[in-house]
């Protein structure tokens, strides 16, 4: 036993390049999971640099100084942050309540009567017992969901010294990454150890997708939920906006998302126009958004993303929420993406004690691209 552990370990420790990249990646781990709450302005702020620098690389190429792209993407930053917080947050705020307040209700009355009909439709499936049984159940839960959305108030946050400072902050390490993106990139690879030809690889590759992944899924978010307000609010759908930034948000968890969110839409729409050909009209367009977010809009934004197997993909999605909640959520892919590449990218010694270098960086992401995992 202690042969094989030994020659496992001589096949993938062997190398110093590999040492260095277990315990880069071992120590950035724990990082995030002792302080990740306390690093969290930190890591926002990283994700926003990350979305707009491409906005800022397109202003260079354009002509403009890197000061000047920096400063204007910078502005239009701050006006998107502040018009959000002033004009979109407040609406979906309210519409939440009124949802809480006059709709659930209304979805649970017609529940129950449509409950209360199966018994005598189909008596050898269900009985009035069970009925009652699911209708206390859900009373019950809609109580507590109800309590705790109207008992929200700035008293239940942590502290709004706290929200304040994340607000403040978020913006200001937001314009030193874009400002600073050079200098502090060459800060960091000042730390690593010079003989660094796999870390290389791994942070070239990585970095290019972690960026286009991140880019591409606000895109994303951001088109499906526009063209869903719009679809809504033509046909009249009660809480347009809510439930468009409820779509937009679910494309952050791949084939998950997606289900879950139907459950509302399906919900607001049955109350509003019941049973009937408008009901079916709504479900229709929602259903044709979908499908052309996944067959079109994401082969086209994400066309140079590493495949995943879809298995990886909700695995990835379990475990990391598990750890990190909505960011985890969001990084899963790239954090998959990560791992594959590394496991690539990492020196093997073969018998004999000749080591594998790595491959190339374009031999790693088309083996990657079309791995197996």
């Amino acid at each position: 036993m202690l042969d094989i552990v030994r020659n496992w370990f001589r096949a993938y420790f062997s190398d110093e390049e590999a040492v260095y990249l277990f315990f880069l990646l071992a120590g950035g781990l724990l990082v995030i999971l002792l302080f990740g709450g306390m690093l969290a302005p930190v890591l926002t702020a990283l994700v926003l640099a990350y979305l707009m620098q491409g906005l800022v690389s397109a202003l260079m190429r354009w002509g403009l100084p890197e000061k000047l792209a920096v400063l204007l993407v910078y502005l239009l930053f701050v006006s998107l942050l502040v018009a959000t917080l002033v004009l979109l947050l407040p609406v979906i705020w309210k519409q939440t309540v009124n949802l809480v307040q006059d709709q659930l209700p209304r979805i649970l009355n017609n529940s129950e009567r449509w409950l209360r009909e199966l018994p005598a439709a189909y008596p050898d499936m269900i009985s009035m017992r069970q009925v009652d049984a699911i209708v206390d159940t859900a009373q019950h839960q809609l109580a507590n969901a109800g309590q705790a959305v109207l008992s929200l108030s700035l008293a239940t946050i942590p502290s709004i010294v706290d929200v304040m400072i994340f607000l403040v902050l978020v913006p200001l390490l937001v314009f030193f990454f874009l400002a600073d993106r050079k200098r502090l990139l060459e800060w960091s690879a000042s730390m690593l150890p010079n003989r660094r030809r796999v870390l290389g690889n791994v942070w070239a590759e990585m970095d290019q997708q972690i960026a286009n992944y991140v880019r591409g899924k606000a895109i994303e978010i951001l088109i499906v939920g526009v063209v869903t307000y719009i679809a809504f609010k033509v046909l009249g759908l009660n809480y347009a906006l809510l439930l468009a930034v409820l779509v937009g948000l679910s494309v952050v968890i791949p084939y998950i998302g997606a289900t879950v969110v139907t459950i509302p839409v399906a919900a607001v729409a049955w109350v509003q126009f019941g049973w009937g050909g408008e009901f079916a009209l709504v479900m229709i367009v929602y259903g044709v958004i979908q499908f052309l977010d996944a067959n079109v809009l994401v082969p086209f934004l994400f066309s140079e993303a590493v495949n995943l197997h879809p298995v990886a993909i909700i695995t990835a999605i379990l475990f990391f929420g598990g750890l990190w909640g909505f960011w985890g959520v969001f990084f899963a892919i790239p954090l998959a993406t990560l791992i594959k590449a590394v496991l690539y990218a990492w020196p093997r010694q073969q018998q004999g004690g000749i080591v594998v270098d790595p491959p190339p960086p374009s031999v790693a992401a088309d083996e990657a691209h079309n791995g197996p995992l």
